[in-house]
């Protein structure tokens, strides 16, 4: 960056406005929690100050020291030369009130089961204590399975992932919020590990980018795990494993929620009469599934006649 023009910045206000100024004119993508410039300078420039995130109006016009303008610039800078998403930055991502340690071991998490935890799922799950076992498929951070601790009091979670890296990190974040005697971390390729347990509620945001995306994904994607994104030509491959044995791994009266992207139309054709119900999220209900036991059980015993 231009040293000359730098030494002119002197509060947040004129940092957060030469930030957007910079990070349009570059061209940044942004969708690993926020979605323009404004918001995404705010966070990283509040951040980098150690200050809240939703602390930007009482200090707008508050004057940073020399070392402080120091630190702003760089992790300015880092952002546009890299174009490394902002949470790989500053190694945290929030979901709603809850914050996770991340880093490239781990997709950002940017899930709308999150949405729906924060709502306790309702109207689909009136009973909370009922839910005694529950599945994170696929868990990443780990974040899910915490939310759905925070959701369901009575619940012990096992959280699933192929990736030993990701477990790790889904681990720190586990210890985090001490969930550990809660929450139960495998090492597993899908339900490999979990033979002959069943649960209440199963959730997953599992792969599920198609392969002509995949070809043409921003440079701040390329920093996340391929096969936590890439998930075959159609982008349904995990989707597919999921349903032909989610059956044998819920309760009678369990229910499976998963999240598919963009693939609503490329699901529904592929098994025509499965009863979906897709819920409603702040972009609108193309995104999540949820489907019973029963249902799909029964999708299936009429498939095969």
């Amino acid at each position: 960056m231009n040293t000359q023009a730098t030494d002119q910045l002197n509060t947040v206000r004129d940092w957060l406005r030469f930030a957007v100024s910079k990070f349009n004119k570059a061209g940044l993508f942004f969708g690993h929690g926020c979605t323009n410039a404004y918001d995404e300078a705010a966070y990283l420039i509040l951040h980098t100050l150690h200050l809240s995130p939703d602390q930007l109006e009482p200090f707008l016009d508050a004057r940073l020291t020399f070392d402080e303008r120091n630190e702003v610039e760089k992790v300015l800078q880092r952002r546009i030369q890299e174009r490394r998403p902002a949470a790989y930055l500053t190694r945290e991502a929030w979901l709603g009130d809850y914050a996770f340690y991340v880093d490239e071991r781990v997709i950002i998490p940017r899930s709308f089961i999150a949405e729906l935890l924060h709502n306790h799922l309702e109207p689909w799950i009136t009973e909370p204590e009922h839910i005694q076992h529950a599945l994170d498929l696929c868990t990443g951070s780990g974040c899910l399975a915490i939310l759905m601790a925070q959701v369901f009091d009575e619940a012990e979670i096992d959280a699933v992932d192929i990736s030993q890296d990701a477990l790790a990190v889904a681990k720190k974040n586990v210890d985090d919020y001490q969930l550990s005697h809660r929450i139960h971390l495998i090492h597993s390729d899908m339900f490999d590990g979990v033979s002959g347990k069943r649960y209440d509620l199963i959730v997953s945001n599992p792969p599920y980018v198609n392969a002509a995306s995949m070809a043409t994904l921003p440079d701040e994607y390329r920093y996340e795990p391929s096969n936590a994104l890439a998930s075959g030509k159609d982008g349904l491959d995990a989707t597919r494993c999921i349903l032909s044995v989610a059956t044998n791994y819920l309760t009678d009266r369990g229910m499976l929620i998963v999240e598919i992207g963009h693939n609503r139309e490329a699901l529904l054709s592929m098994y025509p009469g499965l009863p979906f119900t897709w819920l409603e999220t702040s972009s609108g209900d193309s995104f999540v599934f949820l489907i019973s036991r029963e249902q799909l059980a029964g999708w299936q015993i009429r498939s095969s006649q």
